[in-house]
């Protein structure tokens, strides 16, 4: 899986702007991208909510995102944001 980091700075980002440049960023490849998983620092929410997928210190959400097909992992601002896209 591809990993981008991405800091944004001068701009207060929410969960939904967040996610629409994670979106940009995988159609810049002209491929279809769907969101598999994500992870919202601030509110310590995530998706899908698979605690038994969980292997080593890899949270559940992200083995998912790994397994159900992403290629891309998109880290914005270090950590408060992550998404993964196919």
């Amino acid at each position: 899986m591809k990993e981008i980091n991405l800091t944004i700075s001068g701009l207060e980002l929410d969960f939904d702007t967040a996610r629409a440049m994670a979106t940009t960023l995988a159609e810049q490849d002209d491929q279809e991208t769907m969101l598999v998983a994500w992870y919202d620092e601030s509110t310590n929410n995530h998706s899908p909510c698979c605690v038994k997928c969980q292997i080593g210190d890899t949270p559940g959400w992200e083995v998912y995102g790994r397994n159900h097909g992403g290629r891309l992992r998109i880290d914005i601002n270090d950590g408060a944001y992550i998404f993964i896209q196919t």
